[in-house]
């Protein structure tokens, strides 16, 4: 058995929308297969992140933190896409943080949070990025035919990833996986960029597909035979073993090995069961406990005064 390949895009159920992986039986799947470590990658969100940390340390697996994220496009008639940000170490974990929090503090609308790419570009640090296969920029632009256009943005997120960029190629029984492939492959030799093979899991068997299709149409709000409804998701979305990766692309091997150079450029640790209070500013020449009892004693005696009238 191969042991090349690291699951670098995994949607659990904190996915709320489109994944129903369980974190417990992610980490018995990725111990079993032999995989040194696993990302979850919920889209806009990092609410399982403490369970899964938990639950693939407590099993000798690495916890790699990564979210699918919407980013707002060069040009701001087009849809946003989506991109793969993945915290390579501690200060990674931090923006990430951050970027999230300010998606929904700052732009938020209709149900979806939406990354500015200025703020991406001012707060990158200890980030890696993949290009979210057909459904970034990039991708879009290629299976469109607009292959200059798909150079352009690629050469925009290269430059603010130096040497941390990767084009991401899928195999999921779609029918414009090929042509998106083959023109990753070709910016991949021009520009120097490095590809890497995803399987944008959304369900550990195959045979749960259609429990997963269930979950898809409580959200979209429609029923399974519905012929209006989008059909996103194929079969192939599964937790793949790695030997069926490695055959899947056998004729691009050094995509499925960049899935493992990932995982070893990759470490975050959380600091967990300590109280982290926020530092507010105090005024020079007073200590945080020295202030805090002014402004409670000058709140204390408001009150009072009140009392009195």
């Amino acid at each position: 058995m191969t042991q090349s390949f690291v699951h670098l895009r995994v949607h659990t159920e904190y996915a709320l929308v489109d994944g129903t992986v369980r974190i417990k039986p992610l980490i018995d799947a990725t111990r079993t297969g032999g995989m040194p470590a696993v990302a979850t990658s919920d889209l806009n969100n990092l609410f399982g992140l403490v369970k899964f940390y938990k639950a693939a340390t407590a099993r000798g697996i690495k916890p790699i933190v990564a979210c699918d994220v919407w980013v707002e496009d060069l040009d701001p008639t087009i849809e946003p896409s989506l991109l793969v940000l993945i915290a390579q170490r501690q200060a990674g974990y931090k923006a990430l943080s951050r970027l999230l929090s300010r998606g929904y503090s700052e732009n938020h609308h209709n149900g979806r949070m939406i990354l500015k790419r200025s703020w991406i570009q001012a707060d990158s640090e200890g980030l890696l990025a993949l290009s979210a296969a057909a459904d970034g920029d990039v991708g879009k632009a290629i299976v469109s035919g607009q292959l200059d256009e798909a150079r352009r943005r690629a050469v925009f997120w290269q430059a603010l990833f130096p040497d941390g960029y990767y084009l991401e190629i899928q195999r999921l029984d779609r029918a414009n996986d090929e042509h998106h492939i083959a023109g990753a492959v070709q910016l991949s030799d021009e520009l120097g960029l490095p590809l890497v093979a995803t399987n944008d899991v959304r369900f550990l068997k195959a045979d749960e597909f259609e429990a997963h299709e269930v979950r898809v149409c409580i959200h979209q709000g429609r029923t399974l035979d519905d012929p209006r409804r989008e059909k996103r998701y194929s079969q192939a979305q599964y937790f793949k073993s790695a030997d069926e990766m490695a055959q899947l692309f056998s004729d691009l091997p050094e995509a499925v090995e960049n899935t493992h150079r990932i995982a070893t450029r990759c470490s975050v640790t959380l600091r967990l069961g300590e109280s982290f209070l926020p530092e507010y500013p105090v005024p020079d020449g007073q200590t945080m406990a020295g202030f805090l009892e002014t402004v409670t004693r000058a709140g204390l005696m408001d009150r009072f005064e009140k009392f009195s009238d």
